[in-house]
């Protein structure tokens, strides 16, 4: 959700304390246009990314509740770039959306960031996005880590312009966070501009196949 964390997907680069170098994508132009959106569902916390050393951010739409999210206008390329980027793929070949707006839902593959999402329509224009192939009941939790939950916080901020307090709320209470971060934990790494990271490992996991 964070524009500046968005931007080495599109431009390419490694960020402050990632341990990935991502090519970009092919057309490296920022977006035109972000906004808040409100998503039903909820996002949780599972697997291991060793980048963060801690789990990462999945999205169930299907989950009771609501989720704070970040819509970007973008291109086709660039979308599926970005997905290719997620998955450790070379950039460069556009995904046909076709199936996904026909069918609300679409697995491009097994992997963790490889089911599209149809959203419905924002703007004029159809909206997605992309998450893993299994609900949240599925698949074990896990904590994440201090670095990962600064991005979200950074992306909640930035969109929706909330609170420390209530991002913290949120963060602290999402599945895979619930009981291992408090929300006064939450809170002072967002006040702690100086904390530092975990030191990345040298290559992140990116199979994202649960056994």
């Amino acid at each position: 959700m964070s524009l500046d964390r968005l931007s080495y997907y599109l431009v390419g680069g490694r960020p402050p304390a990632g341990a990935l170098t991502y090519p970009g994508c092919r057309d490296k132009s920022l977006p035109t246009d972000s906004r808040a959106v409100r998503l039903p569902g909820t996002i949780y916390f599972a697997l291991e990314a060793r980048a963060w050393t801690g789990g990462m951010a999945f999205y169930d739409h299907e989950h009771p509740g609501g989720t704070p999210a970040r819509a970007y206008r973008l291109t086709v390329s660039q979308f599926s770039d970005i997905i290719a980027q997620e998955m450790c793929l070379e950039p460069g070949e556009d995904i046909d959306l076709g199936g996904v707006m026909s069918h609300g839902r679409l697995a491009l593959g097994p992997g963790c960031y490889q089911t599209l999402l149809h959203l419905g329509a924002l703007a004029g224009l159809p909206a997605f996005t992309f998450t893993s192939p299994w609900r949240s009941h599925e698949v074990e939790h896990r904590k994440p880590a201090a670095v990962y939950l600064r991005h979200l916080a950074t992306g909640l901020a930035e969109a929706h312009r909330w609170s420390p307090y209530r991002i913290a709320a949120y963060l602290s209470s999402r599945p895979g966070s619930m009981g291992n971060w408090t929300p006064d934990e939450v809170r002072l790494l967002l006040v702690d501009a100086d904390a530092a990271p975990a030191s990345p490992a040298a290559e992140e996991d990116r199979s994202c196949i649960p056994a």
